[in-house]
């Protein structure tokens, strides 16, 4: 099987290039977060999935470029990217912000008929359960507090004030998408979705994470992990071992 056209290089990376894998497995990171998040699920996955990483603007390589603060933005100029990658049945896997941005991407690329056969949302309440936040809003050492309160931030960087003030910008525009963020009423997509969550989640409590049901037309799904907002750091030969049982069901579906 051949590879998918590329697009302009900004927005996928593989780290592990499947070509001739039958199924793909698009990964949307956190706030602040990297497509690096997902190398070792590209490394795990591999070679039975092509595995591809969203790089948002404005952290890494991409760090010079301008951030996007609106999360239907972010969906629109990604959905327009994967429009190349979209020539094998597509897996949506996105946690936290990634969660919504992956919702609201399917949404669009469902209405131009390549949507994804299943999206998984971690760490994140459904699209509909509001939280009146203000992170982003926050100074500098707030935003840093919030870090430290998650537990997903290296701490080599919270103790770098050099790479500190190089993420920083990013983070406050993604808080900021994601505090501002509302979703359509009655927004929904047609495939299934299973949600994964922690059950000591500050951000996401277990109620929250099943109101994700209102938001598809397929099956629907429930995970609940011990541990925290990045409870899947500590649990992820089990988070694997959901996608393998995935994509395992999918290959003896045969073609989508």
């Amino acid at each position: 099987m051949s590879s998918p056209l590329a697009d302009d290089g900004l927005w996928c990376r593989r780290f592990h290039p499947a070509p001739d894998a039958g199924r793909r497995l698009v990964c949307f990171p956190h706030a602040g977060g990297s497509a690096s998040f997902y190398h070792p699920v590209s490394a795990a996955l591999s070679p039975d999935v092509d595995v591809v990483a969203v790089q948002y603007p404005g952290r890494q390589d991409r760090r010079q470029e301008e951030t996007i603060d609106d999360i239907g933005l972010l969906a629109d100029r990604i959905a327009q990217a994967l429009g190349a990658w979209a020539d094998r049945p597509l897996t949506f896997f996105g946690h936290s912000m990634g969660a919504l941005v992956a919702f609201e991407v399917a949404r669009r690329l469902e209405r131009a008929g390549n949507g994804p056969v299943r999206l998984f949302a971690s760490g994140r309440r459904a699209p509909s359960a509001y939280r009146d936040e203000d992170v982003h809003r926050r100074d500098d050492d707030g935003i840093v507090a919030e870090l430290r309160a998650l537990s997903g931030t290296d701490s080599r960087v919270l103790e770098d004030d050099e790479m500190l003030r190089m993420v920083l910008p990013a983070l406050r525009s993604d808080y900021k998408a994601v505090e501002t963020y509302r979703s359509e009423p009655g927004a929904v997509v047609r495939c299934p979705v299973t949600v994964l969550v922690g059950d000591q989640d500050p951000k996401t409590s277990v109620a929250e994470a099943r109101a994700w049901e209102g938001h598809t037309n397929g099956d629907f799904a429930l995970r609940v992990f011990p541990g925290g907002h990045f409870y899947l750091a500590d649990r992820q030969a089990e988070v694997m071992n959901v996608l393998h049982d995935h994509f395992t069901s999918a290959a003896l579906q045969g073609p989508a």
